[in-house]
């Protein structure tokens, strides 16, 4: 860590260390705590800064300047023309949704007509094995 890069931390992050980026923190105390007189001036004018900017407020709009600025842009056209760029993505995500909704049916279909029919060829084989039986079958005592 050089003085300059310390500095910089400083200028940038404020006296807190705790603000300052992991990765420099321990070189950065550990320069302050080896050069203490070096980087005195330094934090406190960070100190004083950042004292400054937390007592500041954070100014809101009004609802009257809101409402000016939405007018604006209404009147310059980029209300609409987002409207309409918006109204595409939805009638596109609309035909993706109704693509995919008529695949998930199709396949429900597919699956329970296979079901039925595949359900129906081993119930058929079960009973003709059964029918051709000399004796009596454990399946057919059993259940």
């Amino acid at each position: 860590m050089t003085s300059e890069r310390f500095l910089a931390l400083v200028a940038a992050y404020g006296a807190d260390a705790r603000r300052w980026p992991e990765t420099e923190r321990a070189a950065a105390l550990a320069l302050a705590a080896a050069r203490p007189e070096a980087v005195a001036e330094a934090l406190a004018e960070a100190d004083a800064a950042d004292i400054l900017l937390h007592a500041s407020r954070v100014a809101h709009p009004s609802t009257v300047l809101r409402d000016r600025v939405v007018a604006s842009a209404a009147g310059a056209g980029l209300m609409k023309a987002r409207h309409e760029g918006r109204r595409w993505l939805d009638r596109l995500a609309l035909a993706l949704g109704a693509g995919w909704a008529a695949a998930t049916c199709a396949g429900i279909v597919a699956g329970v007509m296979m079901t039925t029919w595949l359900t129906a060829d081993a119930q058929a084989e079960a009973v003709l094995y059964q029918a051709f039986l000399p004796g009596v079958d454990d399946a057919e005592v059993l259940g």
